[in-house]
């Protein structure tokens, strides 16, 4: 079966399951989720630019992932979802090869998550990319009711904020696209439950604080024991003062809106650069061309011009090689080794550093960097520092073109001037 027919086979059956196998305690790990994720495994796919097998491979696992919850089952429900998707598949006659592909896909969305291959970290990063996006509360909330659903009971407001905590700090993307498009998301949304699991500290604090209050004329055993958890709150706060100064002393987001704002004023004052030397190289371009074509021909009747032709002329090819050596590209090897990357000597913002290396080379070299936030930082610093040496001597260049011209304009211009009143031409 074509890779689109089987893709289109897999939709259609695991839609007729949920919609069959109807459980309204599935309030997350429903239909809705399953569409969700696929749709970020055809976002992500689309980034790696996969071949056919890979993408179907992916695309199924996407739809099968969660099929073990459909059939009733919660704990193990990977090995199921992933059996369920080997018969679906040997039904299709589909090959070994995509069968285990989709098995591995699947079994890889286990917590903790550790995918292999390329294929097995798309499938992980798709099934937890709400953790980076605005949609994360409602995502959240409605995880929240299935658990409490299925376990019957309440879940403490405090104490699964502090679990959504501690899983989003334990997570990372395993895809460099991932990484990047959702750090920023993520790390909001981690900061929105920190700030409301404060919230809720304070506000037991002030209760247990009252509660002793009205108690400290006569201690009893339940107000030593809301003592206590007050002072264990007060420990908490301070905790929390501690942290939110390390972020005062290291304010990340202010970094990163430093290093976007700087590079994206080097790219604007780059292009300001060569559209000044494209105006240089054309306006003089069609005076040679005027000069050749017009007043060479002239010469032999008005002798007396040929000097200040030859200096117009002078002036417009000099204007056109100092524009030209402004825009001129220097592209270096194109290529960094291990040794580099663990000595922190290659920079791999810029193209010119591995343009002629292989993908996965050059993606095991960015989780290198991701990974290391000093180095991460020092190829930022390095790239805009590069860009600010290129563009120092591309207006360099380009003011010695404009000097040239003007100069050479008004060089011009007055040895017309003098050979018209001083040597004119005999009738």
């Amino acid at each position: 079966m074509e890779t689109g027919l089987l893709i289109e086979a897999a939709e259609a059956y695991v839609t007729q399951q949920f919609e069959q196998n109807a459980n309204p305690v599935l309030v997350y790990h429903n239909l809705g989720h399953t569409r969700q994720v696929v749709k970020a495994v055809t976002q992500i796919s689309a980034f790696y630019r996969l071949r056919d097998d890979d993408l179907t491979i992916v695309m199924i696992a996407g739809w099968f992932h969660d099929m073990g919850y459909v059939l009733g089952v919660r704990k193990g429900h990977e090995e199921r979802g992933a059996e369920e998707a080997r018969i679906f598949l040997q039904q299709h006659n589909a090959p070994e090869s995509i069968i285990a592909g989709v098995s591995a896909c699947i079994l890889a969305t286990r917590l903790p998550q550790t995918p292999d291959t390329l294929l097995e970290q798309i499938v992980c990063d798709a099934d937890l990319f709400h953790l980076g996006s605005k949609d994360y509360r409602d995502t959240d909330k409605r995880l929240r009711s299935e658990v409490e659903l299925v376990a019957g009971e309440k879940i403490p407001s405090e104490q699964w904020t502090m679990g959504s905590i501690a899983f989003l700090e334990s997570h990372h993307y395993h895809t460099s696209y991932c990484q990047t498009l959702l750090k920023s998301q993520k790390e909001e949304n981690l900061e929105r439950l920190r700030t409301k699991l404060e919230k809720k500290q304070r506000e037991a604090l002030l209760a247990a604080d009252k509660a002793t209050k009205q108690s400290a004329a006569k201690p009893t055993p339940g107000a030593i024991g809301a003592t206590d958890a007050m002072n264990h709150t007060i420990k908490l706060e301070e905790h929390k003062e501690k942290d939110k100064d390390k972020k005062v002393r290291k304010p990340d987001r202010g970094i990163e809106t430093m290093f976007r704002t700087t590079s994206t004023n080097h790219i604007h004052l780059s292009q300001m650069a060569d559209t000044k030397a494209n105006i240089m190289i054309s306006v003089n371009s069609i005076i040679i061309s005027i000069m050749v074509s017009v007043m060479f021909r002239r010469l032999e009747d008005y002798p007396s011009y040929i000097l200040p032709s030859i200096i117009f002329i002078t002036t417009s090819v000099s204007t056109i090689i100092f524009a030209v050596l402004a825009t001129r590209p220097n592209v270096s090897s194109g290529r960094f080794t291990d040794a580099d990357i663990r000595d922190k000597k290659a920079n791999l913002l810029f193209f010119g550093n591995f343009h002629q290396m292989q993908y996965l080379d050059y993606e095991r070299g960015m989780e290198t960097i991701m990974s290391n936030s000093e180095y991460l930082y020092g190829n930022m610093i390095q790239d805009i520092y590069h860009l600010g040496v290129v563009l120092g001597r591309k207006y360099k260049l380009l003011r010695i073109s404009y000097n040239v011209f003007m100069f050479g304009i008004i060089a011009s211009v007055l040895a017309f001037v003098i050979a018209a009143v001083f040597f004119p031409v005999a009738r």
